[in-house]
């Protein structure tokens, strides 16, 4: 992202709401329920932000699994172009070039931070998916970790089309043949695939900043099999009370701004609770020091 980057002497304790039956650090919950949620939408901005943030919007420039219309059957549903269109208007070449350019080289600390959680989360695959779709691909940071599942097809999906090079590149470089992996120019509220589809979705730091969280996780479910993964890694609000929410209060209309309409102060768990997974949802937090504003993080996995 082209972050804010704000790190104090020292990180405060994240404390979790018992009455969502979260526990701090590490610990997990399994759980459905309906939760209500008042998290405004995202506003559009133009800037850049290495965050992962993704409007999905699209449609593909190759094919993969078979295309089509997403929101299911109604011929008035809107095409992924329509969805692409009034989300996110087209952008001039030089600005998907110099965001892919952020995306790509600004990271490093941040995956340096946070790969021992994604190494433990993306085990979950192993075995269990062969077909894998990533929304919001950006630069392909996680490719690497699924260069351990037999047969793995990756499927990257990106608003942005100059993202293509820089994921292939990441999944060369990981050992991915080129040939199993296919990008799709796309938002994730609206994605043009085939009901059931995939074996496993993945999303690190894409909630804090599509458009419509429901439609999204919506979405997630419907090209998910049954019995399908989503795995995720997010970035959320802090507990209410908190110095670090009242940093986020005071830093979020500028991250807006300035990182592609990435929010600070999203309860992305109340919307993953409440989302009717089949399986349940299993959700770990935890607390970075590379990014204290973007404190804490939630990692899991929904089992649809």
């Amino acid at each position: 992202m082209a972050i804010l980057n704000f790190t104090p002497s020292s990180m405060f304790p994240v404390t979790i709401d018992s009455a969502r039956g979260t526990r701090v650090r590490g610990s997990v919950i399994k759980m459905q329920k309906s939760l209500n949620t008042t998290d405004p939408p995202a506003s559009p901005g133009f800037s850049l932000c290495t965050c992962g943030r993704k409007h999905f919007l699209g449609e593909a420039t190759t094919p993969f699994l078979p295309i089509s219309p997403s929101y299911a059957a109604p011929s008035t549903a809107p095409n992924s172009t329509e969805v692409l269109n009034q989300l996110r208007p087209p952008k001039p070449d030089w600005y998907f070039e110099l965001y892919g350019y952020f995306r790509s080289a600004g990271m490093e600390r941040y995956e340096k931070e946070i790969a021992v959680y994604k190494r433990k989360l993306f085990a979950n695959l192993v075995g269990k998916a062969e077909t894998v779709l990533e929304i919001g691909i950006g630069a392909g940071p996680n490719i690497k970790y699924y260069n351990n599942i037999p047969n793995v097809s990756v499927l990257g999906v990106d608003p942005n089309p100059k993202m293509e090079s820089h994921a292939l590149k990441s999944a060369i470089e990981a050992g991915v043949k080129s040939e199993n992996f296919k990008f799709i120019h796309a938002v994730a509220e609206s994605m043009p695939l085939e009901d059931a589809s995939v074996d496993a979705v993945v999303g690190s730091l894409v909630m804090c900043s599509v458009s419509d969280i429901p439609q999204t996780l919506k979405e997630i479910k419907r090209i998910l099999k049954p019995g399908g993964l989503y795995l995720f890694v997010e970035h959320v609000a802090a507990e209410d009370g908190t110095f670090l929410r009242m940093v986020q209060n005071v830093l979020d209309p500028l991250q807006q701004v300035v990182a592609d309409g990435c929010h600070l102060t999203r309860s992305t768990e109340d919307y993953l609770l409440e989302a009717g997974f089949k399986g349940g949802v299993d959700i770990n937090k935890v607390s970075l020091s590379a990014f204290y504003h973007l404190s804490p993080h939630l990692y899991g996995v929904a089992y649809n």
